[in-house]
């Protein structure tokens, strides 16, 4: 933390303790982020992207009613102004909400938390950083074929303060990078397109992270396969054995298994918006989500992952939990107010994406468990199938039962083999169906540590960072085709 930073803090703290109105409870929430984004596209640097946003959100519950209000005016007269606000909304809502919010024990927690950093982001001048994405960037170049090819960073960093007039104090200091790199190949009518893991690289610390995931050497690679698709024939239709590598595991662990069980989704929150979900409360502990092979858990406490905390927005303690175990489904992800009204047990998810947004129930890093199996074994096991890498479009109804994804790149594999590579993979299934479709998990070497910060819920919208690490898992009996 600098010490801008650290004054500010300290001067919020005291505004804070001056306004806190006599209600029966109140927060504060002090978020400043600030972005860096760069990109080099066909050999040229674009546009240096650079923001700093800071501004705070006051809650207030009281006599049963909640209301709350943001402000970037962060003097006392400003606070003042919000907490007015945010109390008058409480006194309109008593009487009127789903709950009586009084009931709720909000944390008191005293901690910090910062993200791990071997490499800090500030410690490289922004002309080396120019100089790797313009030599990535060149790199990407080796065939005429190739119209279009890119190579970008975008860096993060938040510092948040959450007070309560209950004595609750947590600070937290994170980083996050996000490296991206892509490649268009073109010949006649016909267009290909590689990521780098489809822009799913993205991790907490600094610029170790590229280090960590070989952002330097990735260009031939990603640049061969674009080549490979143009020439490819067509995914073959049918039912067969699927191989799922992380970076389309990830989507599919997001999609059917993290939106279908947050619990403000079950309880009809996001209906009208986001969806809602084919998991009803009933559910939990008794329903078979999966084959026994599936273990999921939720781990805000994974220092690298693109979505770890200590404490989440409402100041609950993050700690790692079952979410399914051997297939059973056992806990959704809910926060404080959300336990409250299920009158279940939930996690530490009540999150918001900026200090102009109240904290739902979001998914953070929820994280498929490591296996038994290796790569080699998995691909033995297999007599008809197809592996598939890379999501590229997806589609999945409003309950999130039903769904429809495609990848960038896949290798049929057939008697145990992988052999040719084919071009626009997609597959479609259930979602409880699928996962117990589940017969190979592969072990911890297959583990790819990868996360999005785009994912969307709630009124006004929220943008928010998901982590999710996963091996490579084989699946039976999938409905496979072919893009046109």
């Amino acid at each position: 933390m600098n010490d801008a930073v650290q004054d500010v803090e300290t001067t919020i703290e005291q505004r804070f303790s001056a306004i806190a109105p006599h209600v029966d409870f109140c927060s504060l929430r002090l978020v400043n982020e600030r972005d860096e984004q760069l990109s080099v596209r066909q050999n040229v640097l674009q546009p240096v992207s650079t923001s700093d946003d800071v501004g705070a959100m006051l809650m207030v519950i009281h006599q049963g009613g909640m209301g709350y209000a943001a402000t970037s005016d962060l003097t006392e007269k400003g606070l003042r102004s919000a907490v007015d606000c945010a109390k008058a909304w409480a006194e309109r809502s008593v009487g009127r909400g789903v709950m009586d919010f009084s009931s709720v024990t909000y944390p008191t927690s005293v901690g910090e938390y910062a993200s791990p950093s071997r490499k800090p982001w500030a410690s490289v001048p922004l002309s080396e950083k120019i100089d790797l994405l313009m030599q990535t960037c060149e790199q990407l170049k080796t065939d005429d074929r190739i119209v279009d090819w890119d190579s970008g960073l975008w860096y993060t960093e938040t510092d948040s303060l959450y007070l309560t007039t209950t004595g609750g104090r947590v600070r937290q200091h994170l980083r996050f990078v996000v490296p991206m790199m892509s490649v268009t190949a073109n010949q006649d009518a016909e267009t290909e397109r590689r990521t780098f893991g489809g822009h799913g690289y993205a991790r907490q610390g600094g610029l170790e992270v590229l280090d960590d995931l070989g952002f330097a050497t990735a260009p031939a690679q990603i640049a061969e396969e674009a080549l490979q698709l143009l020439m490819a024939p067509n995914c073959p239709s049918g039912t067969m054995d699927v191989l799922l590598a992380p970076d389309q595991l990830i989507l599919q662990i997001h999609e059917s298994i993290g939106h279908p069980i947050e619990l403000d989704r079950i309880l009809g929150d996001e209906r009208n918006y986001a969806g809602t979900s084919f998991v009803t409360p009933d559910m939990f502990g008794t329903y078979q989500y999966g084959s026994k092979l599936l273990n999921v858990t939720f781990d805000p406490t994974k220092a690298e992952e693109f979505a770890s905390y200590g404490f989440d927005d409402d100041g609950q303690p993050a700690t790692k939990q079952d979410i399914i175990r051997e297939g059973l489904l056992l806990r959704p992800l809910g926060g404080v107010t959300s336990q409250k009204r299920a009158g279940m047990e939930g996690v530490a998810n009540s999150r918001a994406s900026g200090w102009n947004r109240p904290p739902v129930d979001r998914m953070a890093n929820l994280n498929l468990e490591p296996g038994s199996s290796t790569t080699d074994e998995m691909i033995a096991s297999v007599e008809r199938g197809i592996l598939m890498k890379t999501n590229c479009s997806w589609s999945i109804d409003d309950s999130r039962n039903k769904f429809q994804f495609g990848c960038e790149w896949a290798q049929l594999i057939e008697n145990g083999a992988l052999t040719t590579v084919v071009k626009k993979p997609n597959y479609r299934g259930i979602s409880a169906t699928f996962w117990r479709n589940l017969k190979m998990v592969g072990n911890a070497d297959t583990v790819e540590v990868l996360g999005t910060p785009f994912c969307g819920k709630a009124e006004p919208n929220q943008s928010i960072r998901v982590g999710h690490s996963t091996p490579t898992c084989l699946f039976s009996d999938v409905d496979v085709f072919g893009g046109a």
